[in-house]
């Protein structure tokens, strides 16, 4: 470097230095697009819900029984001054609850005309895959449980089943409550 250099000279020097030392961009073909979802857990299974499907994650609230419901009906809670109804969502899969109620979490699911909360077992948080990994699975396959909102699933320790809310919210047998 010469004292004769004026400012702009010397921007136009590290401006180059940085060029030459700069790492490359991975080409196109090396970049893998993530999937991201909600981990949670039922019993001993472990599902992810995809982002755009879950609007919140609730510890468990009070809940207000309701008379003449299903069991997997835990009641309604004030969640900021809507009624949100809870759903046991392990009672509705089958599954039972466990007895822990400092990891229980609900999942509001805000879908059309449906506002609802899910109660899980435990929350794991976010939850990022490759997007190739997903393997998609029959839709009615009978070794898995809840099979219709079942989207897919990433193999893996342990295996993760994409569960879709939504098609959940859609099935006729979730809104039918009364017993």
């Amino acid at each position: 470097m010469t004292e004769s250099q004026t400012a702009f000279e010397l921007l136009l020097d590290i401006d180059r230095r940085c060029r030459v030392l700069a790492a490359d961009l991975p080409s196109q073909e090396t970049r893998s697009h993530s999937w991201s979802g909600i981990g949670f857990r039922l019993s001993d299974h472990w599902y992810v819900a995809p982002m755009g499907e879950v609007a919140e994650v609730l510890h468990e609230p009070r809940c207000t029984l309701m008379p003449g419901v299903k069991p997997w009906v835990k009641g309604v809670a004030n969640l900021r001054g809507r009624l949100l109804p809870v759903i046991d969502l392990c009672g509705f899969l089958g599954h039972t609850l466990t007895t822990v109620r400092k990891q229980r979490r609900v999942l509001v699911i805000e879908h059309e005309d449906i506002f609802v909360g899910l109660l899980v077992d435990e929350v794991v948080g976010l939850q990022h895959f490759a997007q190739d990994l997903l393997e998609r699975v029959p839709s009615q396959s009978p070794a898995v449980t809840g099979a219709a909102f079942i989207q897919g699933q990433f193999s893996g320790e342990p295996l993760w089943q994409v569960f879709s809310p939504f098609a959940l919210a859609q099935a006729r047998g979730f809104l039918d409550v009364a017993a």
